[in-house]
């Protein structure tokens, strides 16, 4: 058994702000949603390398963040985990490193995607 994506919620209209950060902070291409799915809003976004990590981005009527409830991303390497941290503090996004070295043989900070839900991104050290 394995992942086939995560789904994390947006409030109507707020498909702009999920681009901004899953697709220009975290650099997941948007892939079309299916014609069926289409009409309900929200996006998707999958790893550029066609499989790994895919997200879905719902909209959710009485949206509320999930701040505790996340996925987490596992990156290449520390390098890539910086200069991820770095483009979404570019973005304006918040990135809390204060649990940098509290999960062991790891690296990693959370960060709040555009509508206040939880992300963690990581890397083996």
């Amino acid at each position: 058994m394995r992942i086939h994506h995560v789904q994390v919620s947006c409030p109507p209209g707020g498909e702009d702000l999920a681009r901004r950060f899953y697709g220009e902070g975290l650099g997941l291409p948007e892939v079309p949603k299916p014609p069926a799915l289409a009409t309900r809003g929200g996006c998707w976004f999958r790893g550029a390398d066609g499989g790994g990590v895919e997200v879905h981005v719902g909209v959710e009527t009485g949206f509320t963040p999930a701040r505790k409830a996340h996925p987490a991303f596992l990156l290449e390497d520390g390098a890539a985990l910086d200069a991820t941290g770095v483009r979404l503090e570019r973005l304006g996004f918040v990135v809390d490193r204060t649990e940098e070295h509290t999960f062991p043989g790891h690296r990693r900070f959370h960060a709040a995607d555009g509508h206040g839900n939880r992300v963690e991104l990581l890397a083996v050290f």
